[in-house]
């Protein structure tokens, strides 16, 4: 049987702006998921650094046709705050993203992963931008809570990595040489959080997938990642 199919849909988070395309996180995911005994291919990744939701549903327009996939994973919107778009039309592009990520996963919602938006306002960048760090982690927050309501309406997945990313995105080895993006560290907090949900999302689809596994910078007016 072929290995599982995994299309990663995001920004420079799922891209892994600064580090090896073997730490990022979906790559480092899917590493950890054939360790389990999940036979699943590398992701293919539609990211690009500094993309909104509406670049990214127009560079998977570009992208199509797009097929079928037995997991479908999204992480977007840090843009979208950064540009100072308001959470009303993040409501509604992400909402569009996220019914093509279920169609994409065969109309199986339980196929589909979505991680919260990482706090940037912890980082040096931000610090040394003289950036409000309440403020954004506010924005990010009414972000973070309007794509969990959607999941939750959907049955989707949300694995909110917005808290480990304010305990530990301020600290020198967390992050690349910018002192924004993640470094490998980072996102294999990242991974080692999604893990669990994602072998209770595919468990049964491998035989030696385990039964019982748990669900679980650029300047203002440009781009953050």
């Amino acid at each position: 049987m072929a290995a599982m199919r995994w299309l990663a849909l995001g920004d420079s988070y799922t891209i892994g702006e600064g580090v090896a395309e073997t730490a990022r996180w979906p790559v480092r995911l899917a590493a950890q998921l054939r360790h389990a005994g999940i036979d699943i291919a590398d992701p293919r990744i539609i990211a690009t650094t500094g993309w909104t939701t509406d670049e990214l549903s127009s560079a998977m327009d570009a992208a199509e046709p797009l097929g079928r996939w037995d997991l479908v994973s999204l992480l977007i919107g840090v843009n979208n705050q950064y540009r100072g778009r308001s959470v009303a039309d993040y409501r509604g592009e992400f909402h569009g993203l996220l019914r093509r990520a279920i169609a994409l996963a065969g109309q199986r919602a339980d196929r589909v992963l979505v991680l919260s938006i990482p706090d940037w306002g912890v980082t040096p960048f931000a610090a040394a931008q003289g950036r409000d760090r309440a403020l954004i982690a506010h924005e990010l927050d009414a972000y973070n809570a309007t794509a969990a309501e959607l999941c939750s309406v959907h049955g989707v997945a949300f694995v909110d990595i917005t808290p480990v990313s304010r305990a530990h995105g301020g600290e020198p080895a967390m992050l690349v040489d910018d002192g924004l993006h993640p470094s490998a560290s980072l996102y294999a907090l990242w991974a080692e959080q999604a893990l669990p949900v994602v072998r209770g999302l595919l468990a049964g689809a491998s035989a030696n997938a385990p039964a019982n596994a748990p669900a679980g910078m650029r300047q203002p007016g440009g781009d953050i990642r």
